[in-house]
């Protein structure tokens, strides 16, 4: 079970890194849009993130945060309904900025929050 856990955190990290290279290839264009890596990046993010807290809920010796992971599937939900919602017309930059911020901000509550 350890193998699927560590495979399936593979996929969330490479994701991620698809997710965030996405957004920040975009942050000096004029008219910020949306590619195919950014928009899959985000949904593997939210699936393989599901996965793996649902590996860990059902780990009986696991210390299971719930709070954590609730923020965390919130936050990335909202990163994918809005770059899903604006994945034809683009983001604005304010709506860039935000996107991007809630991808880090998201990163800080997985490291630091104990």
């Amino acid at each position: 079970m350890d193998f699927v856990r560590h495979l399936i955190l593979v996929v969330h990290l490479c994701a991620f890194a698809a997710l965030l290279g996405g957004l920040l290839g975009q942050a000096k264009a004029t008219r910020k849009a949306i590619h195919t890596s950014t928009i899959w990046g985000a949904r593997i993010v939210f699936l393989a993130g599901l996965a793996l807290a649902g590996l860990v809920s059902a780990d009986d010796s696991a210390d299971v945060n719930n709070a954590k992971l609730g923020v965390k599937l919130l936050v990335a939900l909202v990163v994918v309904g809005l770059l899903e919602a604006r994945r034809r017309k683009g983001l604005s930059d304010a709506l860039y900025w935000l996107v991007t911020g809630l991808v880090v901000a998201n990163v800080c509550v997985a490291v630091l929050w104990r």
